[in-house]
Order: C-alpha cells, then structure tokens, then sequence
C-alpha cells in the first residue's frame, strides 16, 4: 500500500484488480505470542459468541470486537454496533494489533474496529465483501494468527474466477485501493500445525475503519 515502511508482495487478482497485498511474516513468534496475550484480556471482557446470519444459521466462526465499535449480525441483518451484546462496552484494540495498522497503513484513518474471528477446526468462511462501513477509501487490515488457512479471494462481482493463498500464523493481509471491495473467504483450516493457541485453531483480526 501506498505510504506503507515495509514491503509486502501484491496479490494477483482476477480482472487485473490491484490493491490486495501479502505482507508474508510481519509478526515474529514472539509479536504474535504479545498480540495473543492482549486478545486474552479482550475477551474477558468480551466474550466471544456464535452470531445468527440474517436467515437465521449461526455462524461457524466464533467471534467478539474491540474498539469503538463492533461488528454483528442476527435477523436484523448485518450492521456493527457500539457495544457487546451482554451489554458491556467493547475493550480498546490491543496495541499490537495497532501497531500493524500503523505499519502497513500509515496513511489511512486510525481503526475504529478490531473484528476478533476464532476459527475452530471445521469453520469456514464463505466469500462475503466487507461493505458495512462508510468510507471504502479506507483499507481493511488482516493478521493471522494460529493454524494456516486456505484465503480465497474473487472480484467485485460474485460467481467469477477466484484465487487462493495460503495465510500463516504471523501474515499480514491489506485490501484495499480498487479491490477494497472484493469477495473473500476462508475455505480451510489446517488444525494442529500450529501451537501458538492452546486449543488449536485459528485467530483472525480484521481492522476496520467503520464511519
């Protein structure tokens, strides 16, 4: 991305979209180990949960928020909202996770949310496009932690061609520019390979600027 410390490896996407860029490795064990540390104390505070999607399946995916707002989903349909649903306040994004943003997205507007997505060993995620915020000028910012995964990405339109990258734990992800608003998912987790969580599985962070 433009602006960015450090260099990451572009994305080759279907129909020549630029904006989608691989930083491989960003965080060392030892960054990622802190940043896990940090997502312990956000959710004591705000407990992961299993949403419903608008149709009314919950969601495989476990997931919580820190920051000024977080996202969510139910029957209302999808939208993010400025607590958790127990009520409590979402806790501030860890500083780790921070720190990435300002690394990769040095010109971009400061995160208003940390979207917290555990992955157990048969979650997945179907390709979706992130379009609930306000400004898509503004990059979204992916980091990797625990097992690798299988990150499908499409184009704007959904039923075209896809590619796919492996993400491993450490790997930093930006979408942004003319791809902000390309479909993505994940298509697989493979369990165990990694033993930086206790449990296995994966952690993904998304980093969003929703207003």
């Amino acid at each position: 991305m433009a602006g960015s410390d450090i260099a990451g490896e572009p994305i080759a996407l279907p129909g020549g979209l630029a904006g989608v860029v691989l930083h491989r490795g960003l965080l060392d064990r030892t960054a990622q180990a802190a940043l896990v540390e940090e997502l312990r104390q956000v959710v004591a505070r705000a407990p992961l949960f299993a949403p419903l999607t608008p149709w009314g399946k919950p969601m495989k995916v476990r997931m919580t928020s820190a920051g000024r707002f977080g996202w969510y989903t139910d029957r209302k349909g999808y939208r993010y909202i400025d607590a958790h649903p127990s009520g409590a306040p979402w806790p501030p994004i860890p500083q780790g996770a921070r720190a990435v943003w300002r690394r990769v997205a040095p010109d971009a507007r400061a995160p208003e949310c940390c979207l917290v997505n555990r992955y157990g060993e048969a979650a997945r995620m179907g390709l979706h496009q992130d379009r609930d915020e306000a400004d898509f000028s503004q990059p979204v910012v992916s980091i990797s932690l625990g097992d690798p995964a299988t990150f499908r990405i499409g184009g704007l339109q959904r039923g075209g061609p896809t590619t796919s990258v492996r993400l491993e734990s450490g790997d930093v992800l930006v979408i942004g520019g003319a791809a902000r608003l390309v479909h993505h998912g994940i298509d697989r987790i493979f369990f165990g390979r990694s033993d930086l969580l206790t449990d296995g599985g994966r952690i993904n962070l998304t980093l969003r600027v929703v207003t």
